[in-house]
Order: structure tokens, then sequence, then C-alpha cells
């Protein structure tokens, strides 16, 4: 009786030691250059597609058209099983098309500001 209180403590002991030890982490948010510009169908894309893929996979796709976006979507719907319903469906492409299609506007990016001691150097005479 006593040799298996012994044993139940000690087991006691090491479970709380080990949970005590364990760890966590926080994953870091998503790339900032990722983020998806704003307008009509962003919050369909967000509740339909960012649940399965970055962001990166849309901002960083050449400019494509409504048929490319759509066969995207219909991909995504058939080969992946993806649950989209066809109004978000209609949306996310409406929204693809307008934010990353041929003719939209590229985002406005800060100039790069370099270091002085990355010009070019002045012609010396030698």
């Amino acid at each position: 009786m006593k040799r298996a209180l012994f044993w139940a403590m000690l087991a006691l002991a090491v479970s709380r030691a080990a949970a005590a030890s364990q760890k966590s982490i926080q994953l870091p948010g998503d790339n900032a250059l990722a983020a998806l510009k704003p307008g009509p169908g962003v919050e369909q894309v967000r509740a339909n597609c960012v649940p399965c893929h970055s962001t990166d996979y849309i901002v960083r796709q050449p400019g494509s058209d409504t048929q490319h976006w759509g066969a995207e979507v219909k991909k995504m719907i058939t080969v992946f099983g993806a649950p989209i319903s066809d109004s978000d469906a209609k949306a996310i492409v409406d929204y693809l098309s307008a934010a990353y299609g041929p003719e939209a506007k590229p985002e406005s990016a800060a100039p790069e500001k370099h270091p002085a001691r990355l010009k070019k150097p002045k012609d010396r005479k030698q």
C-alpha cells in the first residue's frame, strides 16, 4: 500500500513538473507587404480565403483579369474543397479582379531611403 502511494505521488509530481515546464510560442503576424487592399469584397476574401492560405498567394500574383480569378476561385472550390457560396465566390472574383487585375492601381509606397554611403561616388582625377 505504501509503495503504491509512493508511486502515485511520484507520478503526480512528475506530471505537475512537466505541465509547469510546457512552453508556448506566439507566431508573428502576416507579412505586412501581403496586406489586402481595401475594397468591396475584401471581407469575403478574408472570411473564405485567408483561413486556408496566406494573403501572399493573392497579392503576389501578376495582375489577372476576371476570367483568370474566376478560374482560380473555381479551382479552390472544386479541387481543394473550399466551402464558398456562389454569392461569396462572385464577390471574391469581383474584388480580386478590381484590386489585383491588370487595370488595378499599384499601392503607393513610400520612397526608399538609402544611406548616404550608398550614393554613387563622384569621379576622381587620378
